[in-house]
């Protein structure tokens, strides 16, 4: 099974779901997306994938969307697009494909929704937390 994150370094949650999905057995493609965006065609079928509107994967916390006025309401689906395109650190992060689907690995455990092997026993989070899977 292949599975692709899409992943900040720099992030703790996405590094946790990328040791989920690591201690599942699986080797996933990884994506930094701040070094390789993805193209708008991908962006709006990873949306598909995830059930979401553009409006819902905005990240807000540490990106520039109080400067550029991403909470009024005014701007289109497309125009969010175009925003992150221009601007990938607005992308909420991880999302994680594989066969089984898409997630929004936001907490880290959602990834285990789409893992093959999602019983990964006793997984700790780089916080401490302990999440228990079984396996």
């Amino acid at each position: 099974m292949s599975v692709t994150i899409y992943h900040n370094p720099a992030c703790g949650t996405s590094r946790n779901t990328l040791a989920m999905i690591r201690a599942s057995g699986e080797e996933p493609v990884v994506i930094e997306y701040l070094k390789t965006p993805p193209s708008r065609e991908r962006l709006v079928e990873l949306l598909g994938l995830l059930g979401l509107k553009p409006r819902e994967l905005l990240r807000e916390k540490g990106t520039p969307y109080a400067e550029l006025g991403l909470g009024d309401p005014k701007w289109s689906d497309d125009e969010i697009l175009d925003f992150m395109l221009a601007h990938p650190i607005l992308i909420q992060r991880p999302i994680v494909v594989s066969e089984k689907g898409a997630v929004l690995a936001r907490p880290s455990e959602r990834v285990l929704e789409v893992l093959a092997n999602p019983h990964i026993g006793d997984f700790v989070k780089e916080d401490g937390e302990v999440v228990r899977t079984g396996g």
